[in-house]
């Protein structure tokens, strides 16, 4: 565990380091902000009730955007630098190196949404809110930002361009995102039913609604599972062929 924390900690020390942090940071409080807060139809003013639902809406779509975006460089960028060989050659294994690099992103993101709680806290004082909507609404960007940090490690360890990386990461997670609910609409029976499964939506709104079901937890950790499996897999076979 030491060593995940210590990859962690670099790692989000460069994100800081390359001013990507501050501009995603930025970034993400004036979306989310504006579209919150300001006249769209559905901000809380015209809806006249308390609630996080625009925020979360938002945040729903930005974090979409954004993760792949501090992913990319994660692993592709220690391929086109040369650095990923010297790593591996190092007492760290690489559920150990992916799993810190995870972190790091978890960790950003977790600042991102920190630096919201203004948010709940004022429109807590416009009326009655649902707090436990609302932090089961937080824990639902958590998780589905986890999942496509998962998605965005294994795209970044596909490729040593990042643009490759952020573009193969936006496409698998499209599917996830918006095909899967698309189809799931057109299709009856069982395959509708898998297709719905899939789709983030279907777990997220309902965690935005404020029910923590284990059917989502657990939908949304599986994903995560595998796209970390996936990366080491990528580099457990680029081990091989360098021995």
């Amino acid at each position: 565990m030491q060593k995940i924390w210590t990859i962690a900690k670099k790692e989000l020390r460069s994100f800081f380091d390359s001013l990507m942090a501050y501009v995603m940071l930025v970034l993400f409080l004036g979306f989310t902000g504006f579209f919150t807060w300001m006249p769209s139809g559905q901000d809380i003013f015209l809806i006249n009730q308390a609630t996080m639902q625009p925020f979360f809406g938002i945040a729903y779509w930005t974090l979409f955007f954004f993760v792949p975006l501090l992913t990319m460089r994660g692993i592709a960028e220690e391929k086109r630098s040369g650095t990923l060989e010297l790593l591996l050659t190092k007492p760290v294994t690489d559920w150990q190196f992916v799993t810190g690099k995870f972190l790091s992103t978890l960790m950003l993101i977790g600042i991102a949404l920190l630096l919201t709680i203004p948010y709940y806290i004022t429109i807590s004082r416009l009326g009655p809110i649902d707090h436990g909507a609302v932090i089961a609404g937080y824990t639902g960007l958590l998780l589905m930002s986890s999942a496509y940090i998962g998605i965005g490690i294994f795209a970044s360890s596909v490729s040593r361009n990042q643009i490759v990386a952020v573009l193969l990461a936006l496409l698998i997670g499209i599917f996830f995102h918006i095909i899967f609910d698309i189809l799931a609409r057109g299709v009856s029976g069982i395959t509708g039913e898998v297709l719905h499964y899939l789709s983030i939506s279907t777990h997220f709104e309902s965690l935005s609604r404020g029910v923590i079901d284990t059917k989502d937890l657990i939908y949304f950790l599986s994903i995560t599972f595998l796209g970390l499996l996936g990366s080491v897999s990528i580099l457990s076979k680029r081990s091989l062929s360098d021995a």
